[in-house]
């Protein structure tokens, strides 16, 4: 399975299309204009050996029979039986470090855990996790995961979040009094997507530099903070953009490069409050699994409704600790919206923690609004997209261009500039290199280095350029580039010392017929080994227009369009502000399903670049495109919210059985038509019971069966359950998926 690499820091452009929640390798088509760094393949590293975690056996507070939150309820932690729980929880945990001081004694505990897992975090020091799993306390160890941050408003309308708005007193307090924790890489407190005039006076936590009305927590969790000197400051741009998406103040205008948007921007739910648990701090590009579950746990006990992670790596497989954390906290009644990652088109693609069964797994689509560039030579201009490196100067860069050539290329002549360039050969123009082969960041500092003042990048596929993102190399360019579409190599090559000129301000542009496209990057299901339906729904991920902090553009206030699944997680964590704020009564888990369950299946499609078709398939998709209006008037929750039968041994001729719950969430009676379908080639669905008639806050259960004939094709299989009610039409749906093996 693919790793889930998120973009690091970098320095930024406000103007560029950059890649937000993933710096990808893979060559993305260019349908998707999703941003790449490299026309190359990485796996960066996801685990940290030198640190482990620990599980106890004892259950956390979240899933212990006696402390777990009854639905729709959180932890009291003034509660006795709570409180006596703790007390067994630490002592275990003093039992185990008395253990390691006896038998592993150069281990370091780092950290302590009880809401969401019972849990330490250690320094191994030469230990292994096989040598911890063997104290007697010890259910499971682990090496620690690594993670990495995984961009009216089009995106807004493309999920009906105005119209959601709307039922309840419009924008003035959409989102009200919710508190929604952003995991990430911190908020610049001073952006107007943030300003906190209206807003009640609210107790703040943490870094008060960091903190006020709107954004009321502020910390830092990394265990090298101390040393480092490590604030909850936004240094990078990632979490502040998130931030944004969930919940900017309604109608800031933004500007990006000179282009002002036509519309003022808003968050999903813009009168939410925030929380900054920054595990990014400073150059930190790399969470470990501890700082994760720090963040969280303390965003739960500081009392925040819902929390979201756009990053992801870690461990893989059925599930790793990170994820089983995370599926406590929803039991514990705590939204978790999680990014499904950026390692797509390929299936079997989605990393942790939104492989978690109970998280709300985010895939991405487009917006189909960017602001375009126009790069001129020799007086003609040239669709262009601009890469992630130096800015241009105020009034545009004009020079003569320099076509490099390069007998060997197989790009018609003209350099990829992979290898060095001589010096002085470029000085004071603009060099025409042709994408290929090496990272962007190589190509660019070779021409620098050479003495260019610019680059023009023709891209080698067809259609659109796309923009082109930084490696991870310490030295990056300084010098601008631009990416112009293949279409324009013929004639550019024709152009060796004509003027060309590189802008510095671009047109904003809406195409409604760009919209609800899946990304080609949005990372694909099933899960490795269990094979789970994820993502578990899309949102807008492609191309969101969001804030920056102030450091990342020459005139703050700064604003970018990123895109990633980085961008469609806080869309989901925004929605479930909303139906929490609508819906109070509705536990996490059902909030979550309200979300899920109600998603549209007939919308989303797909290109290779020469064709649009359909997106159909549960693995891609979920349960569809989000729909908030129907998400808050969601009459049914489902548990789980989709039916996954796992593997089937081709040719066995086996019928697998597994149950749905169903919960009206009205406290009116309803009478449930149950229908399940799909399947083909030996593959089918049933359902046990044509109907159920549940009382206002009943719940009834659904046997859901998937038999395959003896010699059925291996391959996939999905289906539908569909529930309905005559007064209402279709109340929910959930996917049904197996795989013959």
């Amino acid at each position: 399975m693919k790793t889930h690499p998120l973009p690091r820091r970098s320095a930024v452009s406000s103007a560029a299309l950059v890649l937000a929640a993933v710096l990808s390798a893979a060559v993305l088509p260019a349908a998707s204009a999703a941003p790449s760094r490299s026309d190359s393949s990485a796996s960066p590293q996801t685990a940290d050996t030198g640190y482990a975690l620990v599980e106890l056996s004892t259950e956390p507070l979240a899933t212990a029979g006696k402390t777990q939150p009854a639905n729709g309820k959180k932890l009291d932690f003034n509660n006795g039986g709570v409180k006596s729980h703790r007390a067994v929880l630490a002592a275990q945990r003093n039992d185990f470090k008395a253990w390691l001081k006896a038998h592993l004694p150069g281990v370091k505990v780092t950290g302590e855990y009880d809401i969401s897992l019972n849990a330490v975090a250690v320094q191994l020091n030469g230990a292994t996790p096989a040598q911890l799993a063997s104290a007697p306390m010890v259910k499971r160890a682990e090496y620690q995961g690594l993670y990495r941050r995984s961009a009216t408003d089009p995106d807004l309308s493309l999920i009906r979040a105005v119209e959601a708005w709307n039922q309840a007193g419009g924008a003035a307090d959409a989102g009200e009094g919710v508190k929604v924790a952003v995991i990430d890489s911190g908020i610049d407190v001073l952006h107007p997507c943030f300003a906190d005039a209206g807003y009640p006076a609210t107790a703040q936590l943490g870094v008060k530099a960091y903190t006020n009305n709107k954004v009321i927590a502020a910390k830092v969790f990394n265990n090298k903070a101390k040393k480092g000197g490590y604030t909850p400051e936004a240094v990078d741009t990632h979490g502040t953009h998130v931030a944004g998406t969930v919940a900017c103040n309604f109608g800031t205008t933004a500007t990006v490069d000179g282009a002002t948007a036509p519309y003022g921007i808003s968050g999903v739910a813009p009168r939410a409050l925030l929380g900054n648990y920054n595990v990014f701090p400073g150059p930190v590009v790399d969470a470990r699994s501890e700082d994760i579950l720090n963040a969280l746990e303390a965003a739960y006990a500081d009392g925040f409704d819902i929390a979201n992670m756009s990053l992801g790596g870690g461990s893989h497989g059925k599930q790793d600790l990170v994820s089983k954390a995370v599926d406590n906290m929803d039991r514990a009644n705590m939204v978790v919206a999680v990014s499904a990652g950026n390692d797509g088109p390929d299936g079997f693609t989605v990393g942790s923690p939104g492989i978690a069964p109970r998280a709300l797994t985010a895939g991405a689509s487009s917006v189909g609004h960017r602001v375009i560039y126009f790069t001129q030579v020799d007086g003609a201009s040239y669709l262009s997209f601009p890469g992630e490196f130096g800015r241009v100067p105020a009034g545009g860069l004009t020079r003569p261009l320099a076509v490099v050539t390069d007998p060997a290329s197989a790009e018609a002549g003209l350099s990829l500039g992979c290898t060095p360039l001589a010096a002085g050969s470029l000085t004071d123009r603009i060099a025409l290199l042709s994408r290929g082969t090496c990272d962007f960041t190589a190509k660019v500092l070779n021409a620098q280095n050479a003495g260019a003042a610019g680059v023009i990048v023709v891209n080698r596929e067809p259609g659109e350029p796309i923009p082109m993102g930084t490696n991870d190399a310490p030295v990056q360019p300084t010098i601008p580039a631009f990416m112009v579409g293949l279409d324009a190599r013929a004639t550019l090559l024709t152009k060796n010392g004509a003027p060309a000129r590189l802008p510095d301000t671009g047109v904003y542009q809406y195409d409604p017929a760009k919209a609800n496209i899946l990304a080609d990057f949005s990372s694909r299901g099933p899960t490795d080994v269990d094979f789970r339906v994820k993502p578990d729904v899309v949102a807008p991920g492609d191309s969101v227009l969001s804030a920056f902090p102030a450091h990342a553009c020459a005139t703050p206030p700064c604003f970018a369009f990123l895109s990633g699944t980085s961008m469609a997680s806080p869309h989901l964590a925004g929605s479930a502000a909303i139906v929490k704020q609508q819906r109070p009564t509705l536990s996490a888990a059902e909030i979550r399903s309200a979300i899920v369950n109600t998603a549209v299946r007939d919308v989303l499609k797909e290109t290779d670049g020469s064709k649009v078709t359909p997106v159909t398939s549960v693995t891609r998709m979920g349960a569809g495109l989000e729909d908030l209006v129907a998400a808050t008037g969601a009459r049914l929750a489902l548990d789980p919210v989709s039916v996954s039968f796992g593997a089937l041994p081709a040719g066995s001729g086996q019928t697998r059985t597994l149950e749905v719950t169903v919960r009206n969430t009205t406290n009116a009676p309803l009478t449930v038509s149950a229908q399940a379908a799909g399947g083909g080639n030996g593959i089918a669905f049933s359902v046990d019971a044509s109907s159920l008639t549940l009382a206002g806050g009943a719940s009834g259960v659904l046997r859901v069966s998937v038999s395959a004939a003896k010699g059925a094709p291996r391959g996939e299989a999905q289906g539908w359950l569909t529930l309905s009610s005559s007064a209402y039409g279709e109340l929910a749906h959930a996917a049904l998926y197996t795989l013959v093996k």
